[in-house]
């Protein structure tokens, strides 16, 4: 029997008592503004679901949005300590509940697509994060956004999540084991980052070199240009379809090659998606929300969302080599699509077939691709190295955190 354990038969033999989040917390929608409210140097700064690195559910400052000082912020839109900053809207389901953890003041505010859950009483915040990084709350999600097609964290669905309150001290127990198995892998993640930031660097001084004196032709002198569609909902299954159905989900970071998906479509979705099926060996790049400017390549036969432009490339193009070419440009097709109207980024066919860029002779381009694609595989390779070591230490805290988490409730 672990010391967590003996805590609770010590403590609370009888079970743990569970409470609605909305008893005990506060949950906090942030800041909306317009399109042109937005500045370069504005001096109220926004975070947005792309600064929560879903892997490791930790902040970064990775494009951080600046608005101008006539937008309005409420103090209570401001981060505090021991904030746990959520993701509420999303165009990808898979970014709606990611969450980070504040650990001090921030001159920052967040976004209306964001919230903050705010901790008033009973309840450690750390214990409150890794609760909600946890299976019970992803069941939880699922459950309630299926009944909906908008990836809308509202207050009700929030506040109604149940969870268990147990002692502070017990909390604290299991906060302190948790802990250890998360600041290990922050260690881990910031050698590998270390790393792709050298990979980075000499991806694109390499592409820079490959490219000199070449012609620059758009996307779509380069391939075909295709996005997908949702099928009807009885022509997507998770078993038992016959060709793969790819959404932003299925393509995780650092990922070069989508081999499994979550859904399939039948034989009468592969009949209606017809005009949009992609061969194997295609480019998919997704185009809305914080997923945006992710590139894949599809290893079979597949379809896509509305969330993804896919480039069926010409003899002309190494498929290899755009790859690489498209990832080095994500901040860029990014930047693209945030021009867009609205406040979710988005970047439509047009101005994605319209997108420049700089194209070698296939020798050139093959010679490049085999060079970074050994680079490539020491930094995001899952099966070897760091990221290997990363995936284990995750697979580790996910099995504890989800057992030291799970409590028998208490008898009213």
């Amino acid at each position: 029997m672990s010391a967590v354990d003996e805590l609770v038969e010590r403590l609370c033999p009888d079970g743990v008592e569970y409470r609605a989040l909305g008893d005990i917390a506060d949950y906090v929608r942030g800041v909306t503004y317009s399109k042109n409210q937005e500045q370069v140097d504005g001096p109220i700064l926004v975070l947005r679901a792309n600064n929560i690195s879903l892997a490791s559910n930790t902040l970064n400052f990775d494009s951080v949005k600046s608005v101008s000082a006539d937008v309005r912020v409420r103090s209570d839109q401001m981060l505090r300590a021991d904030d746990i900053l959520i993701s509420a809207a999303s165009g990808s389901r898979d970014h709606v509940g990611k969450v980070a953890f504040i650990d001090k003041d921030l001159p920052y505010c967040f976004g209306g697509f964001m919230a903050v859950v705010r901790v008033r009483s009973s309840l450690e915040p750390r214990f409150l994060f890794h609760l909600l990084t946890g299976h019970s709350f992803a069941i939880y999600l699922e459950h309630t956004l299926s009944t909906t097609t908008i990836n809308n964290l509202s207050s009700s669905i929030m506040k109604a999540f149940k969870i268990p309150v147990p002692p502070l001290e017990v909390q604290r127990e299991i906060v302190r084991i948790l802990d250890q198995f998360t600041q290990l892998e922050a260690e881990l993640e910031a050698e590998l980052e270390a790393r792709r930031l050298q990979y980075g660097h000499y991806r694109d001084e390499l592409l820079l070199r490959a490219s000199a004196g070449t012609p620059h032709l758009q996307l779509g002198e380069l391939g075909r240009i295709v996005t997908g569609r949702t099928p009807k909902g009885s022509d997507a299954t998770a078993w038992g379809g016959c060709v793969p159905f790819i959404t932003p989900t299925d393509i995780k970071n650092g990922m070069k090659t989508v081999i499994r998906t979550a859904r399939y479509l039948s034989a009468t979705g592969v009949e209606g998606m017809a005009r949009v099926m992609i061969p194997p060996r295609s480019l998919l790049v997704t185009c809305i929300g914080a997923d945006m400017g992710k590139t894949v390549i599809n290893a079979e036969g597949c379809a896509t969302n509305q969330q993804i432009n896919t480039i069926i490339p010409s003899a002309m193009w190494d498929v290899d080599y755009g790859f690489h070419v498209l990832t080095a440009m994500r901040a860029r097709i990014r930047g693209l699509g945030e021009r867009a109207a609205g406040t979710m980024p988005i970047l439509n066919k047009g101005d994605f077939s319209r997108i420049e860029v700089s194209v070698p002779t296939l020798d050139v381009q093959r010679d490049a691709a085999a060079k970074l694609d050994q680079f490539d595989a020491l930094v995001n390779d899952l099966t070897v190295g760091l990221p290997a070591e990363i995936a284990a230490r995750r697979q580790q805290y996910e099995h504890y955190r989800d057992r030291l988490l799970t409590f028998k409730e208490r008898a009213a």
